[in-house]
């Protein structure tokens, strides 16, 4: 996992189920089958090897009279599943109060439905095993609270017009999605804007990059590459991010008629 952080937490919650096993005198084997998972699962949730979901817990948890103690760890192995590059840019956009990014090959993250994220990462090579995507699927849908955080932040989008027309996992799943773009664009506290492909002006021409405004003050950038994200917090650098932000949402459309656009859009495809 290379993650000393997830792996602690995993190593903790195993010592903890193979502490209320052996004191209930059961064997890996006996409390796998009474709450439906294997020999294997047990021994390699036990030694931290692998992520134990909510109804494992919740069944060991009543298996072995543990009073609430396993089931309570749900939360902590919740966020031990998510990648800590997730993690840390989560902690980001929890405590920003204006969230700024532009996406120039596909749909932002933020704004993407399970299905579309599925097929990202399906078609990613080298290629993930299904749990590693459903993980990072999960991961990718919980930093959608986001949009739910009271005090509201500002949050706002540059979307390249091409990411609407790319049938990323299909027709359905690209109508899906323009839907959901055309919802999420509808809060009052979201706005999102369509760079048109036939601009002859374009301040965002070396990719994808987000600005992130912290309660203090300080702006943050974070850049997409192909291999590694970093954030970004030099305030010059930043500073830069965020003026060539303001360039991209000045050149893209408004989001009223941006709107208009996606809806227009999803109506081609329909």
């Amino acid at each position: 996992m290379q993650d000393e952080e997830a792996e602690a937490v995993l190593r903790a919650v195993g010592r903890q189920i193979k502490v209320w096993r052996e004191a209930a005198g059961l064997r890996q084997g006996e409390l796998g089958s009474a709450i439906g998972y294997s020999e294997e699962m047990v021994s390699a949730v036990e030694r931290g090897r692998r992520i134990p979901k909510p109804d494992f817990l919740e069944k060991a948890d009543e298996v072995l009279g543990a009073g609430g103690k396993l089931a309570f760890m749900k939360e902590d192995v919740e966020r031990a599943r998510y990648p800590k590059k997730v993690r840390d840019l989560a902690r980001l956009e929890s405590e920003a109060v204006e969230l700024g990014a532009y996406a120039s090959l596909q749909i932002h993250g933020l704004l993407q439905t399970p299905e579309y994220t599925q097929a990202l990462y399906a078609m990613r090579r080298p290629a993930y095993t299904d749990e590693e995507v459903e993980r990072l699927v999960a991961a990718r849908m919980a930093r959608k609270a986001v949009f739910e955080r009271v005090p509201r932040p500002a949050i706002t989008f540059v979307l390249e017009e091409l990411t609407l027309r790319r049938p990323l996992g299909g027709r359905t799943v690209l109508r899906q999605q323009l839907q959901q773009l055309l919802d999420l664009g509808q809060l009052r506290h979201v706005e999102i804007q369509v760079m048109p492909t036939d601009r002859e002006d374009h301040a965002g021409v070396m990719g994808s990059f987000r600005v992130l405004k912290l309660p203090d003050g300080k702006t943050l950038g974070h850049s997409e590459g192909q291999l590694h994200d970093r954030v970004i917090s030099d305030p010059r650098e930043a500073q830069i991010l965020e003026m060539r932000y303001g360039m991209i949402r000045a050149q893209a459309l408004p989001p009223r008629e941006s709107l208009a656009f996606i809806e227009k859009v999803l109506g081609e495809e329909k």
